[in-house]
């Protein structure tokens, strides 16, 4: 998987290597490289969803009316 590949595609490898691993019908070996192939998907995911967030400004009415523009503070339901 490179750095090309979009957060969609990342995230359908993800689901694909969950539900292989979820049938659980793989020899080990199998199952080991299908969870590795998971565990880049996620990693890619959790990458641009990073890049994406940084990027992300929200947008408020100031005390007189105008449009201000505030960076992007993160969640507030991290664990």
């Amino acid at each position: 998987m490179s750095e090309d590949t979009t957060f969609e595609q990342a995230l359908k490898n993800l689901e694909e290597a969950v539900a292989k691993l979820e049938k659980g019908q793989m020899p080990l070996d199998e199952a080991l490289d299908c969870f590795e192939a998971g565990v880049q998907s996620a990693k890619l995911c959790r990458k641009k969803l990073q890049v994406v967030e940084s990027r992300i400004e929200i947008l408020t009415k100031g005390p007189d009316g105008e449009l201000l523009t505030e960076a992007f503070s993160g969640r507030d339901d991290q664990d």
